[in-house]
C-alpha cells in the first residue's frame, strides 16, 4: 500500500519489498532499489513501469530506470520531475506459490480481483479510450471504477455514459468520451457562369452527324452579363476537446474574383462584361477580347485587317490582304493566298494558298483543306480533308479527319504525332513526314544560331578596326572622326550582350531538342511508295505500299506496326 510520511512525502515499497518510490511535491519521483542477498529478483521492470503509470508519471528516463533496477545499489535516484497522485488507493502486493506476501507492484481496484483500469487519450485529445489490464484480474469494473479513473485523467467533456454502461459488460475496449471536433469555414470559390469545354467542339446535327464547318470557335458574351460569381468563404465553429477545452477552428480563405480585361466587379462577388465580345479564361483571369464581325469578307473594301482581339469574317478572305488578330480567327469562306495570324485559326472554307499564303496560330488551326499553302501552328493542326502540296507544321499533332484524310506532295512535320487515312497517292509523289522533333522549337533553334553567328562577325570587324585605330593618335583627328570613334566603342557592348543571350537560348532549345520523345505515325488506310518518313532523325523511304499501319523507332529503327 502506498503511505503517507510525516513530511507528506508518498512512498509505495519498501526495503522488506526491494524497492521504495518516493513521490516528493517539490523535487519529484525517486527510486530506491535495495541489493537482494540471496540474488532473488523479486519484481520485474514491468511492474516498476505500472507504479509509474498509476501516478500518471509518464515522462521519465526508461534507460536510467532499467540501470537503477539492474545495478539494486541502494541509492536513490530521481527518475522523473512531476507525478500525480492517484485518488483510489492501490495495492502493490501478491502471493508467492507457497503463500508468502512479497512486496511486489500490483496494480489493482478497490478489489484485487478487479481488472485495471486504463484510459488511453488520443493525440488530437479529442477520444479516451478505456482498455482493460487483466494482470491483476479479470472481474469486470464498474461503471463508477471507470468514472473515477476518467476523472484521474481529467476528462471533464464528452462523457458517454451509454456506452460505458455497454463496455463494462465485456473486457473489450471502447470509446468512453468523445470531444466535439472543430468545424473549419470553407474557402471561397469561384462559379463561372459559362463553359468553354463547347469550344472548338463540333456541332452535331440531326442523325448524330457531326458539321466539321461549325466548331463553335467564340464563347460570346454581351455588356453587363454575369461571367462569374463568387461565394464567400465561411467561418470556422470551434469545437471542445475532452478536458473541456475550446478548440479553434480555422475560417476559410478568400479568394480574388478573377477580373481581367474588360470586364468589372460589381457588388462584391460578382464579376461582369463591360462590353460585347469573346470570353477569353486563362484560369486565373477572365478577360473579354473585343468580337470584329466582317460581314463580306477582307479584300479591297475593307484592306488588311489588324484587330486587338477576335475577328469573324463571313466570307473569303482574298488575295494579297492580311489578317491579323490577338485574338481567335473565323473565316466561313476560303483563304485565297492571304496571310492569317492569329491565337486559334479556323478557316470553314479552306485555304488555297496559290504558293503564297501563310497560316501562323499561337495554338490550333483548323481548315476543310490546305492546298500550296505554308501552315504552322504551336499545337495542332486539323484539316479534315486534304493537304495539297503544302508545309504544314504543328508542334504537337498533325490530324486528317475527314473523309479523305490525305496528305498528298509537299511536307508534314509535328512533334509528337501525324495521324492520317493517306500519305502519298497512286502516282508515288514524293512526300516528306516528319514526327520527333517540334518544328517550333526547330526554326527558333536556327534563327538563334544565324543570328549568333552574325553578332559574332560583326563584333569580330568591330573590335578589328577598334585594334587598328589603337596604333593611331586619335587626338589628332577631325570631332566627327573622333565621335565616329567613340560610337563605335559603345557599340561592342549591346552585340556582345546579344551574343551571351543567344547562347543561352541555344542551349536551352539544344537540350529541350535532345529530350524529345520519338514521334509516331498512324495511317488509318495506305502509305504509298515515295514517302520519306523521319522520325527523330531517322528516316525511311517506302518503296511499296503499306497499310493500316502505326510507324514508331523501335531500337534506333524505323518501324512498321499494326494501326
Amino acid at each position: 500500500m502506498a503511505e503517507k510520511a510525516e513530511n507528506d512525502i508518498l512512498t509505495v515499497g519498501g526495503r522488506d519489498a526491494g524497492y521504495l518510490f518516493e513521490f516528493k511535491p517539490l523535487e519529484g519521483v525517486f527510486l530506491t532499489v535495495y541489493p537482494s542477498s540471496e540474488g532473488e529478483v523479486m519484481f520485474e521492470l514491468s511492474d516498476m513501469r505500472q507504479i509509474l503509470q498509476d501516478y500518471s508519471v509518464l515522462d521519465y528516463d526508461m534507460a536510467l530506470l532499467s540501470r537503477v533496477v539492474r545495478e539494486a545499489s541502494g541509492n536513490a535516484y530521481r527518475i522523473s520531475d512531476k507525478f500525480v497522485e492517484p485518488t483510489t488507493k492501490k495495492s502493490y502486493r501478491r502471493q508467492s506459490e507457497d503463500g508468502e506476501e512479497i512486496g511486489v507492484p500490483m496494480p489493482a481496484g478497490e478489489d484485487e480481483n478487479y481488472a485495471n483500469i486504463i484510459i488511453d487519450i488520443s493525440r488530437d485529445r479529442m477520444l479516451a479510450k478505456v482498455r482493460y489490464d487483466t494482470k491483476s484480474g479479470t472481474r469486470l469494473p464498474t461503471a463508477e471504477m471507470v468514472l473515477d479513473a476518467l476523472q484521474q485523467k481529467k476528462v471533464a467533456y464528452g462523457i458517454n455514459m451509454a456506452a460505458i454502461e455497454e463496455g463494462i459488460k465485456s473486457l473489450n475496449p471502447f470509446v468512453a468520451a468523445q470531444g466535439d471536433p472543430p468545424a473549419h469555414g470553407e474557402n471561397a470559390r469561384i462559379e463561372r457562369r459559362f463553359d468553354l469545354g463547347v469550344k472548338g467542339r463540333p456541332v452535331v446535327v440531326e442523325y448524330d452527324r457531326v458539321d466539321y464547318k461549325n466548331l463553335n470557335l467564340f464563347v460570346l458574351t454581351k455588356k453587363n452579363d454575369v461571367l462569374a460569381v463568387r461565394v464567400p468563404q465561411t467561418r470556422g465553429t470551434p469545437g471542445k476537446n475532452i478536458y473541456g477545452d475550446m478548440v479553434p477552428a480555422r475560417d476559410g480563405r478568400p479568394v480574388p474574383l478573377p477580373q481581367g480585361k474588360n470586364t468589372q466587379i460589381i457588388g462584391e462577388n460578382e464579376l461582369v462584361s463591360m462590353i460585347d465580345g469573346q470570353i477569353v479564361d486563362t484560369g486565373r483571369i477572365i478577360s473579354v477580347d473585343p468580337h470584329l464581325v466582317l460581314p463580306s469578307g477582307v479584300g479591297v473594301g475593307t484592306g488588311n485587317i489588324n484587330f486587338t482581339g477576335s475577328v469573324e469574317i463571313k466570307g473569303d478572305v482574298a488575295a494579297g490582304f492580311k489578317v491579323k488578330a490577338t485574338g481567335d480567327i473565323n473565316i466561313t469562306g476560303v483563304v485565297n493566298g492571304a496571310e492569317i495570324e492569329g491565337r486559334n485559326i479556323f478557316v470553314s472554307g479552306g485555304i488555297n494558298g496559290m504558293d503564297r499564303a501563310k497560316v501562323r496560330a499561337e495554338e490550333d488551326i483548323r481548315a476543310a483543306f490546305a492546298e500550296m499553302a505554308d501552315l504552322q501552328a504551336n499545337r495542332d493542326i486539323y484539316i479534315a480533308d486534304v493537304a495539297l502540296h503544302s508545309q504544314v507544321k504543328a508542334g504537337k499533332k498533325i490530324i486528317l479527319e475527314g473523309k479523305k484524310g490525305q496528305i498528298m506532295g509537299g511536307l508534314a512535320m509535328a512533334g509528337e504525332e501525324i495521324t492520317a487515312k493517306f500519305i502519298g497517292n497512286a502516282s508515288n509523289i514524293v512526300t516528306r513526314i516528319s514526327v520527333g522533333v517540334d518544328p517550333n522549337l526547330q526554326r527558333k533553334y536556327k534563327e538563334a544560331c544565324v543570328r549568333y553567328k552574325e553578332t559574332k562577325q560583326r563584333l569580330e570587324q568591330i573590335t578589328k578596326t577598334l585594334n587598328t585605330l589603337a596604333k593611331i593618335d586619335i587626338s589628332r583627328l577631325p570631332q566627327n572622326r573622333i565621335d565616329q570613334i567613340n560610337e563605335l566603342t559603345r557599340s561592342q557592348f549591346p552585340l556582345a550582350g546579344q551574343m551571351r543571350r543567344d547562347e543561352r537560348l541555344i542551349e536551352s532549345l539544344n537540350e529541350e531538342l535532345a529530350v524529345m520523345k520519338h514521334g509516331r505515325i498512324r495511317v488509318d488506310d495506305t502509305i504509298y511508295a515515295g514517302v520519306r518518313v523521319v522520325i527523330n532523325s531517322l528516316a525511311k523511304n517506302f518503296h511499296s505500299d503499306a497499310r493500316h499501319c502505326s510507324i514508331t523507332v523501335v531500337d534506333d529503327v524505323v518501324t512498321i506496326g499494326p494501326y
